[in-house]
């Protein structure tokens, strides 16, 4: 008799997604000056929208609920998610407008970008009616703080549902203070700043108080430092040559929300949080040392 096979870990992403144009260049150029990239990437963008891919990427059957519309740029995007295996719903769907459009300069020399967007400016999503479906398909949800009257609708149906959710704390936003009692694990960026918090020791301290369980901050090249119920510590993050940031944020994200979805079932502990930490923060690496959003899916 054949073993069973291993049921793939759904994956519900809510956020961003953009058509990222990606130019590989020697340098910034000044005011008035024009520059010729030395390469060229278009590929969706976003951080939902990426750890969308990196969750697919790693196996996991990963569905999104964004923003596109049906301008030709939006399809693109859309296009190349699918063609990721990521299940877009995109609840601009009827909107001809174009998508948010991310222009990103990347450094060759430090692999550092620049990137201009307007995100998601212009678009409130209003939930749709098969959410609490949507919800109960999904071992796990990921948010990234955009699109914030969609994000607390589905926290809200996750928690009632009993799923893992977990958020991309990248920046604060409005709405933010009120997604996080909805929020089981929650990793930001350096850049994440509560109002009158300044160090990495008081946003662990504010997210605990807001009901976030397990919390981490993550310090691009540093170690990752971490909390929970009754610990905390740090997580090394891998030394690589870096060729480009872009996404390395998301897929760590995407690719914690793997790991945790793994777990889901048997609940949280200090060991497996590490653990899933470790391994996203591999992939973040692995992601950091190719141009653009993709090529460290196809090596």
């Amino acid at each position: 008799m054949e073993p069973a096979r291993k049921r793939r870990p759904v994956g519900l992403f809510v956020g961003l997604c953009t058509l990222d144009v990606i130019q590989l260049v020697d340098r910034v150029p000044a005011a008035d000056e024009k520059l010729t990239a030395r390469e060229q990437v278009v590929a969706a963008g976003g951080p939902a929208a990426n750890a969308a891919a990196a969750f697919g990427h790693l196996g996991g059957a990963a569905r999104l609920l964004t923003a596109v519309g049906s301008h030709p740029l939006g399809r693109a995007a859309t296009a190349d998610l699918e063609g990721l295996g990521v299940t877009v719903t995109d609840l601009a769907a009827g909107s001809p407008e174009p998508p948010a459009v991310s222009s990103i300069l990347v450094t060759a020399s430090s692999g550092e970008r620049a990137v201009a967007s307007t995100n998601a400016v212009g678009h409130r999503l209003t939930p749709p009616g098969d959410l609490d479906a949507w919800v109960a398909a999904c071992d796990i949800v990921e948010f990234d703080g955009h699109h914030m009257e969609l994000a607390l609708a589905t926290a809200r149906a996750a928690r009632a549902a009993g799923r893992t959710t977990v958020l991309d704390a990248g920046s604060w936003k409005d709405g933010t203070r009120d997604l996080l009692p909805h929020i089981d694990v929650a990793v930001c960026s350096a850049d994440f700043r509560p109002p009158g918090v300044d160090t990495v020791p008081e946003t662990l301290r504010f997210l605990r108080r807001h009901g976030v369980a397990w919390s981490a901050v993550s310090r691009g090249g540093r170690p990752i430092v971490w909390s929970g119920p009754d610990d905390g510590g740090t997580v090394e993050v891998p030394t690589v040559r870096v060729a480009d940031t872009l996404g390395a944020g998301d897929f760590l994200h995407g690719a914690l929300t793997h790991g945790l979805a793994t777990t889901a079932a048997h609940g949280l502990t200090p060991e497996t949080f590490t653990e899933a930490l470790r391994c996203a923060a591999s992939v973040a690496a692995r992601s950091c040392a190719s141009f653009g959003t993709r090529a460290w899916m196809r090596e």
